[in-house]
């Protein structure tokens, strides 16, 4: 199959207009597909500026790129016209330091930095990792404090800190926001997992469907339904709720500091983890609601469906 002479020329005109130019599914504010979310994270760090195409909305140039490039998959960055490569490539090179010199950028401070993990935490990992050959412990810290641990091969330029005899592997800027946290284990009436915490965070209050139901009587606090759609249709948001999914969180992270916020899911276990990363971003008065919507059907109001 050969590339059309009109495709190819919308193409070069795209590259020639713009330095930095992304093939991605979807678009910088909302990435349609995971490796098109890890590119933008990545260059989301180093450059405040460049060109995303959504191939979605444009299958010409969906198919066309693949074959101006030789490269069979979406995403596809080009700088100054030539091919970088895709998402792996991208987050290698941002690991590397080469992209930071293929944009001008300083070089990754690439000092590990001063963490702490618990005795209850190592623990966990130990056992967790007890069967798991050749991979490292890796974690991830976005922007927003979002966060994410995953077991893979340890890379040639991953920065490494160590704390209760464990490694946890960083990339550049995970590694800048990790200094100082602490990694803990903790027990909920949700579950048991890893826990992080860092520096100045509040602590994430608890709140009963009883006491929400309560404060939104008073008009005292704000609540924020973090259930995605599929969840929303089957039982709708209580009327205060703000939906996070429609919101997006760089909205409600411009809320004042001290705003009263609750967060809401179906049981309570994704509300927490939104919940611990809005204090973490600075927000002093944080409650998740335990239980979520399950715990609101069955208590305070049956109409609402429970699924």
């Amino acid at each position: 199959m050969s590339l059309d002479s009109a495709t190819r020329e919308r193409i070069q005109t795209l590259l020639k207009d713009h330095r930095v130019v992304l093939f991605m599914k979807g678009d910088r504010q909302q990435p349609m597909c995971g490796f098109s979310a890890a590119a933008t994270n990545t260059l989301n760090e180093l450059l405040p500026e460049y060109h995303t195409v959504n191939v979605l909305e444009d299958p010409e140039i969906r198919e066309g790129i693949k074959l101006y490039g030789e490269w069979p998959t979406i995403p596809q960055l080009y700088v100054e016209g030539e091919l970088v490569g895709g998402a792996d490539i991208i987050r290698q090179m941002y690991g590397s330091g080469e992209l930071h010199t293929l944009f001008g950028a300083a070089a990754p401070d690439r000092t590990p930095p001063e963490i702490t993990i618990t005795d209850a935490a190592a623990e966990a990992i130990r056992q967790g990792t007890a069967n798991a050959q050749g991979v490292a412990l890796h974690l991830e810290i976005g922007p927003d404090h979002s966060a994410g641990f995953q077991l893979a091969p340890a890379g040639d330029h991953d920065i490494v800190a160590v704390s209760n005899g464990l490694e946890v592997h960083f990339d550049p800027a995970s590694a800048q926001r990790a200094r100082g946290i602490v990694i803990d284990w903790v027990s909920t009436v949700q579950g048991e997992g890893l826990s992080l915490k860092f520096p100045g965070a509040q602590e994430v209050g608890m709140l009963t469907v009883q006491q929400l139901k309560d404060r939104l009587a008073a008009n005292d606090i704000t609540l924020v339904d973090v259930r995605p759609a599929a969840d929303r249709a089957k039982a709708a948001p209580l009327a205060q709720a703000r939906v996070l999914e429609e919101e997006g969180f760089e909205q409600l992270a411009t809320l004042p500091k001290d705003t009263a916020l609750a967060f809401i899911c179906h049981f309570g276990v994704s509300s927490r983890a939104m919940a611990e990363r809005f204090a973490a971003h600075g927000f002093s008065n944080v409650h998740n609601v335990e239980g979520g919507m399950e715990t609101w059907a069955r208590e305070i109001d049956t109409s609402v469906p429970r699924y």
